[in-house]
């Protein structure tokens, strides 16, 4: 793992401004820590406004116990320094209050990871600590025993969440996939019998492996500056609309007939870059980089569809709720919803990781966006604008769905009423 030349205080800053802006905590609730290397901690102060700290605000506490800052530490701090006592491998701890994990506490039931390979990976082994006064040395020692047996996602009854890893930032990224599999699990619920992976199906991803030749590229043109600023930008705004998750999803753009750019591999998508970005032409990579493991189902895409211009592989929420569920997403529920979606169809789980490019046959003009079982959805466009905009229709459209289940039956339109659309919106 590179080594990190952030300093501490601003790790914490950047990333209780992330957990803040994505609205996974309150103004009050949470806190974070860091362990250096010398012993010490590195921790988010009582009583201050975690929407605008700064890293004068981070507090340090030494080995010896002694107290550097302007405020004094979070009165969590006792359950931070035994998970540290009890873990030699965590260096940063997430602890917050996100609602769909706090749901899950008050009911005293922890989300079941099987949802999604990636949350079962990313998350770890997960627990249940019993409810103790907060800040107390007894809720202390009921986290620290969940994590000293091998747990890295603990949740804390009638309280929240606590999640530790090597660094903050897996720490985050297990913070995040864990309340991304808890909202899904809520949402899906309302629509049916929620579906869970079995130990084959999840190690079919997990042992999932593209091997892909390396080349040096030449100096990139213009079109593909322009290219990778937009991807990198969509991106990162895709993470911020809570569209991708760190951890997961790819987003490609056709750069010409024989290549394409895309994602990297097991590289946080809120911060990338455009020369994080990776080209891949043919069956080789650019070298020193790591195309992202869905590489050959978006060159399969291209390669049949020669319109299409960019895909994306992600996990909005409610539309993923379908993705768990046996439930049908139809677009026939709102003009726009059928004018940028037509017919979203279904794939059966683990085609998208299949080398022989079924996938590929899933999509087509007249149907622009898929299902994936239990991996979120697959959606194609003209350009990265004409993917994300239908991305974002899709989510809309279904988290309209969720919520219109709530109040009565939904009536989707009638034959008459789309061929109304497809004859003015030219869909024939």
């Amino acid at each position: 793992m590179p080594r990190s030349l952030v300093p501490p205080r601003d790790e914490i800053m950047q990333m209780m401004e992330r957990i803040y802006r994505y609205r996974m905590t309150t103004t009050s609730g949470g806190n974070l820590s860091i362990r250096d290397s010398g012993g010490g901690i590195w921790i988010t102060p009582a009583r201050v406004d975690k929407g605008s700290l700064t890293r004068a605000d981070i507090v340090h506490v030494a080995a010896d116990g002694s107290v550097e800052g302007r405020h004094p530490p979070s009165s969590e701090f006792p359950f931070h320094q035994a998970i540290y006592d009890a873990r030699s491998d965590i260096h940063g701890i997430v602890h917050a209050h996100p609602v769909a994990l706090v749901a899950f506490s008050i009911c005293r039931q922890t989300p079941d990871t099987r949802l999604f390979h990636q949350a079962y990976t990313v998350c770890g082994k997960t627990g249940f600590a019993p409810y103790a006064l907060p800040g107390s040395r007894q809720l202390g020692e009921r986290i620290a025993e969940q994590f000293a047996d091998g747990c890295d996602s603990v949740i804390l009854e009638n309280h929240g969440v606590v999640v530790g890893g090597t660094t903050i930032a897996e720490a985050y990224q297990r913070f995040e996939a864990f309340e991304f599999a808890a909202k899904t699990i809520i949402k899906a619920s309302q629509l049916g019998e929620v579906r869970y992976l079995s130990i084959d199906q999840l190690l079919q991803a997990m042992s999932r492996h593209v091997t892909l030749g390396e080349f040096e590229p030449d100096e990139p043109t213009t079109q593909e500056k322009e290219l990778r600023r937009e991807l990198a930008e969509f991106v990162r705004r895709g993470c911020q609309q809570r569209l991708l998750i760190s951890t997961e999803g790819s987003f490609s753009v056709r750069l010409d007939d024989h290549s394409f750019i895309v994602t990297p591999t097991q590289q946080d998508r809120g911060t990338l870059e455009p020369a994080d970005l990776v080209l891949v032409a043919g069956d080789q990579q650019e070298a020193g980089k790591h195309a992202s493991r869905a590489v050959l189902s978006h060159q399969a895409i291209y390669d049949r569809h020669r319109h299409v211009q960019a895909i994306a592989f992600a996990h909005p929420v409610n539309a993923t709720a379908f993705s768990v569920t046996d439930a049908v997403f139809d677009a026939r529920t709102i003009p726009e919803s059928y004018v940028f979606l037509c017919d979203v169809h279904r794939a059966p789980y683990g085609e998208q990781y299949a080398q022989d490019g079924r996938i590929a046959e899933r999509v087509s003009r007249e149907s622009p966006a898929v299902v994936l079982e239990n991996d979120g959805v697959l959606v194609t466009g003209d350009s990265v604008l004409d993917a994300f905009d239908r991305l974002e229709v899709l989510e809309s459209t279904a988290e309209a769905v969720i919520n219109a289940r709530a109040i009565g039956e939904v009536a989707a339109m009638d034959d008459g009423v789309i061929q109304e659309l497809r004859a003015a919106f030219h869909l024939d």
